[in-house]
């Protein structure tokens, strides 16, 4: 068999990174894990292509040469979906698909000839069992409570991979999450008990890609990488930070977790020793009546700045998810979320419209109460919903747009990067990780952003601070100078006059 692995293209978003990217001439912040997955599923004598479409365009040859091309996406993918599959049908290529939006969405993907749903390792071998036998079936999938053993997950086919297009590796240690946000579909997918790899095959992944020659940024995917913290703090870590203490610590490492990452100082002290440098917290929102609408147990009851506080002191860069659209929103929520994301110093804050995903407890929720206007797009940054909000959508639209020129206005942006600055330390002894591509970068910087761009005032005083005040963050000034360029850029684009709807979205029927 000849096997073509296709991962559609992504829109432009906040999460893309794209002008980031530019700075330091790659094309794609992180490959497509569950593709490489995928191809460690296939027997090993078929020969296998990956083609990601976010760092390489599709040659009519690749799909002539394929016997079956193989189709993962997301929601946010489903515009490079519809064309990749029209390319195939034109070449009477026979389609597989598998991954999130065609386990939720199947039914709008009658001309995918088999559909391989829920989690592969489930699926693809009993599709690959009924093709060995010329009988392959349209439909597969997973009972409503089988769940995958992660300890037969295989290693990652990195061979198929061009590392050079991107700016990190990922990696995944577990699946689920012990908590069931309304909005979320995390446990529609992978269910509430988080599943684990155990030691070993973590190990093992970390060596195959430092064999590869991988070196720096890995990035666990992991949806709540804290979801079992007992087998994390007593197995996996102290197994890591061995490793990575035998190579010189090779590897940075990112990831997402709740905020009760900050009730376990354990927890975080190894984290930190392992050579995890950021986190991306759900703080979705300071309004309490939210919280409580959406399911947010974990973030209720508590002092929301004095733990993003915590886990920055202790070395951690704070990411944060932001949502605005809730049925409980008040009128101040824009001005609450200002004074949140300036006070916590959170750098990085991710800040969408609430979008109702497929299949979720709040999409059930909506659609009984007439609510849902469209399928999701699955970009919360667009400035455009799928359901009727209880705010006045008029209200809701100047409310975001108001949040986000504030908070990447220079102005406010780089105070937050300053007061963020002056408090973090990094970690004695953290290993820097510096490339070739980090000069030319360092100098497109001081040319785009330091003299012509709108903030380069602003700019000047934040290099000049921290080289000379406080060194050891200097590298990160610098990185947040472009983080907030790409913000700037990207929230730009989208709120033209002509891509900002006027009026409510169109009510027709769905």
């Amino acid at each position: 068999m000849k096997i073509l692995l296709v991962y559609p293209k992504f829109p432009e978003t906040f999460w893309s990174f794209k002008y980031a990217l530019q700075f330091i001439k790659k094309k794609a912040g992180n490959p497509p894990l569950g593709l490489l997955t995928v191809a460690g599923l296939l027997p090993r004598e078929w020969e296998q292509k990956l083609v990601d479409l976010n760092v390489t365009a599709l040659k009519e040859a690749d799909l002539k040469w394929a016997d079956f091309v193989f189709i993962s996406a997301m929601a946010v993918q489903k515009d490079g979906v519809r064309e990749l599959i029209a390319r195939c049908k034109a070449l009477g290529k026979r389609i597989v698909g598998g991954g999130p939006l065609f386990t939720v969405s199947w039914k709008d993907y009658p001309e995918v000839d088999h559909l391989v749903l829920h989690e592969a390792e489930i699926t693809l071998p009993r599709f690959l069992a009924d093709l060995e036998q010329g009988v392959p079936q349209h439909l597969y999938t997973a009972g409503l409570e089988e769940w995958a053993d992660l300890t037969q997950t295989p290693i990652p086919r990195w061979d198929l991979l061009a590392f050079k297009n991107y700016n990190a590796m990922c990696l995944q240690y577990s699946r689920g999450c012990p908590f069931n946000c309304e909005f979320c579909d995390i446990t529609l997918l992978y269910g509430q008990r988080p599943r684990t790899k155990n030691r070993e095959q973590v190990l093992a992944e970390l060596e195959s890609l430092y064999n590869q020659g991988w070196r720096g940024g890995v990035f666990m995917v992991d949806d709540n990488f804290i979801g079992n913290k007992k087998e994390l703090k007593e197995e996996i870590l102290p197994a890591m930070e061995e490793w990575q203490a035998e190579r010189k610590f090779p590897f940075c490492f990112n990831t997402q977790a709740s905020i009760n990452l900050a009730d376990d100082e354990e927890l975080l002290k190894s984290m930190v020793r392992v050579g995890f440098e950021s986190v991306f917290v759900g703080i979705e929102t300071p309004h309490e009546e939210s919280l409580s609408e959406c399911s947010k147990v974990q973030n209720k009851n508590r002092d929301l700045i004095a733990s993003v506080k915590k886990i920055q002191r202790h070395g951690l860069q704070v990411q944060g998810g932001f949502i605005l659209g809730f049925d409980h929103d008040p009128p101040t929520i824009f001005e609450r979320q200002i004074e949140f994301i300036q006070k916590s110093g959170i750098v990085t804050a991710m800040v969408g419209l609430l979008n109702v995903l497929k299949g979720t407890k709040l999409y059930q929720r909506m659609e009984k109460e007439g609510r849902i206007l469209a399928e999701s797009r699955g970009n919360n940054t667009d400035q455009q919903i799928n359901y009727r909000p209880k705010m006045p959508w008029e209200s809701l639209l100047k409310g975001y747009n108001k949040v986000m020129t504030t908070i990447y206005a220079p102005k406010y942006f780089y105070q937050r990067v300053k007061e963020f600055l002056q408090e973090y330390n990094p970690p004695k002894g953290r290993k820097l990780h510096p490339r070739l591509y980090h000069l030319p970068a360092f100098f497109k910087a001081l040319f785009i952003i330091g003299i012509w761009g709108e903030e380069r005032s602003y700019f000047w005083r934040l290099i000049g601070w921290s080289l000379f005040k406080k060194p050891q963050v200097f590298p990160l000034a610098i990185t947040y100078t472009i983080y907030g360029f790409h913000f700037r850029k990207v929230f730009l684009e989208q709120a033209e006059p002509e891509r900002v709807p006027l009026t409510f979205p169109d009510t027709s029927p769905v």
